[in-house]
């Protein structure tokens, strides 16, 4: 577990006497996520949705996950631009929250698969997701049902 970007010696250990090894009590990584109370959770009254707090959980699994959420917030990796790129959106708090919850799901996956390894997928794994080219085709579609004639030219 510690090959995991925020997770150190200390917190593997803490993360494995709070949940074990046996992962066959959580069948999917949502049961894990949603035992430890980090999914995400929705309040909704006739036609407004809103967000709500995820709850109480199992505070020492939650005190040491925030931390690797903390640490892996701070490094050029995977987690670190998905933190970034949510704390642009939703606030620090909840990126710190949804980064904790990707951890708890990459742990979940460890632990359920001997075999399984760890692999960063690095800062640029969004960026490089981007097909420039399919979003061109896609903004031109979208123009010409609205009406409008689209001739490309590259920007000088």
């Amino acid at each position: 577990l510690d090959e995991v970007t925020g997770i150190g010696a200390p917190a593997a250990q803490v993360i494995i006497a709070e949940i074990g090894l046996n992962m066959g009590v959580f069948p999917t990584p949502g049961h894990l996520v949603s035992w430890a109370k980090l999914s995400p959770r929705t309040i909704q009254s006739g036609p407004k949705n809103r967000s709500g707090p995820a709850g109480d959980g199992n505070p020492y699994l939650k005190g040491v996950l925030g931390e690797a959420a903390a640490a892996a917030a701070r490094t050029a990796t995977f987690l670190g631009e998905r933190y970034r790129r949510i704390a642009r959106r939703r606030g620090k708090l909840r990126a710190l929250v949804a980064v904790a919850r990707s951890i708890l799901v990459i742990v979940w996956h460890l632990l359920a698969d001997p075999a399984a390894r760890f692999r960063e997928l690095g800062a640029g794994y969004y960026a490089s997701r981007t097909d420039t080219d399919r979003k061109t085709r896609s903004h031109v579609r979208q123009l010409e049902v609205l009406g409008y004639t689209v001739t490309l030219a590259q920007a000088a």
